[in-house]
């Protein structure tokens, strides 16, 4: 198995929907993992095009209860990928997703929600 360090940041909740019980964000992913075939000589990394991610294995990995995700491309697709001399990989990408949230208003307007963001591999 590949252990996979991840992080995010959330850079903004752009619409919570209390008669669609979900809330919309935009949020930067970042994760890291090391793959030894992508050692190389040198102390400095190589930052790559985000085209490129398609020739290399990236975790499987999915936003729980999304309804509806996308990567922004404008003026390209703002994913980063960089590659450590020790194999190391980082990846990042912004995405915006709207998940689901059951919310309980039944004590509106003195109601306190709480919804998750949570992340998940596909194996």
């Amino acid at each position: 198995p590949v252990s996979v360090g991840m992080s995010l940041d959330i850079a903004s909740i752009d619409t919570i929907s209390e008669i669609n019980m979900d809330y919309t964000a935009t949020i930067f992913l970042r994760q890291r993992w090391t793959d030894e075939r992508l050692c190389f000589d040198g102390n400095k990394s190589l930052s790559l095009d985000g085209r490129l991610v398609e020739m290399l294995w990236v975790p499987d990995t999915f936003i729980v209860d999304s309804k509806k995700s996308f990567l922004h491309d404008i003026t390209v697709e703002n994913r980063l990928i960089r590659i450590y001399p020790n194999g190391t990989v980082l990846y990042a990408l912004r995405i915006t997703t709207t998940v689901a949230c059951s919310m309980d208003l039944t004590k509106y307007p003195m109601d306190k929600q709480t919804c998750t963001l949570q992340l998940e591999s596909c194996k």
